[in-house]
């Protein structure tokens, strides 16, 4: 399984040839607009596209093709043998505020089981919400604060699932115009000043970790818009 980030919630994530395909499959979240100030990679093939919720910043459609399954709602589906769990929560529900509806996505393939919690802003975690997201190899989480959980809020929340990795997202990059915390607080909150940003990850699921939780920040593959 290789990944990548594209800046903002947007992963690009190829499964290897599975048991019945025999062939990759690619699956984007949440591409991006050109008004983030940052821009998506020219299009390549996608298999499948989630989408968390009807935000500019997250909802790109325009890089799918006639053949791309697109999922925007709670739900379970299998494709690819890909298994995908879309589940229910708030973009905004702290300090009496509501922004509407984020859907959080858990992935499962080649043995290894994502959670990409979407703008989530609530201040943790339902029981409702933590049963059905399950364990958890691979988390991406937002920590920039601003439109969703800061970086506080995020170690609070990465208590609850106990990932074995962690992969921030949803913070300040170079030209992007959104105006978001940047890495520095959460790195800090999570006690990994130092962690060094990766290009990608590549992982097995024989080489994932098991007695400490791993953070793995990554450097944004895009181009100014």
């Amino acid at each position: 399984m290789n990944i990548i980030w594209h800046g903002q919630s947007c992963f690009r994530i190829t499964f290897q040839g599975q048991k019945k395909t025999k062939e990759q499959t690619t699956l984007v979240i949440d591409p991006f607009d050109e008004s983030t100030g940052i821009k998506m990679p020219k299009n390549k093939s996608i298999d499948i596209l989630l989408l968390t919720h009807n935000h500019t910043d997250h909802n790109n459609k325009k890089i799918a093709d006639k053949d791309t399954f697109v999922i925007d709602s709670p739900g379970e589906y299998e494709l690819r043998d890909i298994f995908i769990q879309g589940i229910l929560s708030f973009h905004d529900k702290k300090n009496g505020k509501e922004r509407g509806l984020n859907t959080i996505y858990t992935i499962e393939g080649e043995g290894i089981r994502i959670c990409h919690l979407g703008d989530f802003g609530e201040e943790e975690l339902t029981d409702e919400q933590l049963r059905e997201i399950g364990d958890v190899d691979i988390l991406m989480i937002p920590v920039g604060g601003v439109y969703t959980i800061d970086a506080k809020e995020a170690t609070k929340v990465i208590s609850q699932i106990e990932p074995r990795i962690i992969v921030p997202m949803h913070y300040k990059i170079p030209g992007l115009k959104i105006k978001l915390e940047d890495i520095s607080p959460f790195l800090k909150a999570i006690g990994e000043k130092k962690a060094t940003a990766e290009e990608k990850i590549s992982i097995q699921k024989k080489n994932l970790p098991t007695e400490t939780m791993k953070v793995i920040p990554l450097v944004p593959q895009h181009k100014n818009s």
